[in-house]
């Protein structure tokens, strides 16, 4: 899963999205770009909702990455 920020995003936001993946059971990698980051979803996030991700501050798309069938 990826998660695309809005541009310039506040680091409260990310935080918030960041502390929310932790405490639920996932890591992540994050790529900081001029304007937007992208938060790489780290673990099994079939159970993991978009729409919760999509509602937080500062997050622009959130993107499900399927594996192929």
């Amino acid at each position: 899963m990826l998660i695309i920020t809005k541009k310039n995003a506040p680091e409260e936001a990310l935080d918030h999205v960041k502390e929310f993946l932790v405490t639920n059971g996932f890591d992540f990698h994050q790529s900081t770009g001029a304007d937007r980051t992208i938060i790489g979803v780290i673990g099994d996030t079939h159970t993991l909702e978009e729409s919760i991700i999509s509602a937080m501050p500062g997050v622009h798309q959130v993107v499900r990455i399927r594996p192929d069938a």
